[in-house]
């Protein structure tokens, strides 16, 4: 036999397996667990519907990270330099999910890379450190995020960025750079020490082969580098001409954020681009919170304790799908047939019917009503 006929006749079951992939058929005769929970335990990255990834390399950076190399399956619509994607691992039999951002250029096809900053009590980041293999299959939602480079780019742009906010950053970057951008890029990170900064070699190598790019890293535990301390005015000299008419985007701990707003708003300048992972800082009022939490799909109903509806739920007895945690990844997202509640990061009260909220951000006001 021809070698083409023998390629045909690998490629022809292939091409009838995504057929029946995408068969009602099959869905029906799978009820009631659907084609991916079965097929998720022979051939993890062939499933129907959910977004999977396969680890194809890690190494660490720094003693404090882990970067891995991920190949999505099918599934996966790609991204945009900036976003964000929530990776799930199981971890002692439980899903978890948390909110990481590629670091890679978006033209990376097929491929994706993230970079995570473990922390003590960082269940997932530990984890992926501790066990992380080439061969792991994880779970990948689609690509989320309003933290992106403009269709049209003007003649500047500066990126800022502190600790693991490098990763969405750096993506821009790389983006930049594989478009042959020729306006000029200024890149300013931030790390507590040159160890712990990430992404500090290739930074140097894209600065030397991209005549527009300059780079400055400052160091806050060690003086004699080429930024000593914490952001402030002097150092975009460093890295950009003029800061008024860059396309700016910021992503780092919320001090980074609030200095660079601050330098803006005394410039007059409208606010850069920003995004934070961190947990923000907010209080609820437990004492004088009112009304009760029905949770409809359980059938089980508490008083309102003032806390987010995730934590209620949780002391409900309820195990709701979580992410970040903090409103930023949707895991949580949940439909809310009655009641209002308030987001505790905007203030804003939402009292409409029928409508999707992220749970552990969102407070009841009086009685609320839930489809868990």
């Amino acid at each position: 036999m021809k070698r083409a006929d023998n390629l045909r006749s690998v490629a022809a079951p292939r091409r009838v397996g995504r057929l029946l992939l995408r068969s009602s058929l099959l869905e029906a005769l799978a009820y009631p667990h659907g084609v991916d929970r079965y097929l998720e335990i022979v051939r993890p990255l062939l499933v129907k519907h959910d977004v999977r990834a396969e680890v194809t390399a890690v190494h660490s950076q720094t003693p404090k990270s882990v970067t891995l190399r991920l190949r999505p399956n099918e599934n996966w619509r790609g991204m945009r330099a900036g976003q964000f994607v929530g990776l799930s691992v199981a971890i002692d039999g439980v899903r978890e999910t948390r909110p990481y951002s590629p670091a890679g250029s978006q033209h990376d096809a097929g491929i994706l890379e993230l970079t995570v900053s473990t922390h003590p009590e960082g269940k997932v980041s530990r984890h992926l450190r501790d066990h992380a293999r080439p061969g792991m299959i994880l779970g990948l939602s689609q690509a989320e995020g309003e933290f992106v480079l403009p269709d049209t780019l003007p003649e500047r742009v500066l990126l800022i960025s502190g600790g693991s906010g490098i990763t969405p950053v750096m993506a821009m970057l790389r983006t930049l750079c594989d478009e042959g951008f020729a306006g000029e890029i200024g890149f300013l990170n931030y790390a507590r020490s040159s160890a712990l900064a990430l992404y500090g070699a290739e930074l140097d190598r894209l600065a030397q082969r991209h005549h527009g790019l300059r780079v400055a890293r400052g160091f806050t535990r060690r003086a004699g580098q080429p930024l000593v301390g914490r952001f402030h005015r002097e150092h975009l000299g460093a890295v950009v001409s003029q800061h008024a008419d860059a396309a700016t985007f910021v992503c780092g701990p919320p001090t980074l954020i609030d200095a660079v707003r601050a330098v803006w708003r005394q410039d007059g300048l409208s606010e850069p681009v920003v995004e934070t992972f961190t947990q923000p800082a907010v209080s609820f009022d437990t004492d004088g919170a009112e009304g009760c939490v029905t949770f409809l799909a359980s059938g089980s109903e508490a008083a309102n304790s003032g806390l987010p509806l995730l934590e209620q739920a949780e002391d409900a007895g309820l195990f709701p799908e979580y992410g970040c945690r903090m409103g930023i990844c949707n895991t949580c997202s949940c439909r809310k047939s009655s009641g209002a509640v308030r987001n505790v990061l905007t203030g804003e009260i939402s009292s409409a019917r029928e409508e999707q909220i992220r749970i552990c951000v969102s407070v009841p006001v009086g009685d609320v009503a839930l489809d868990l």
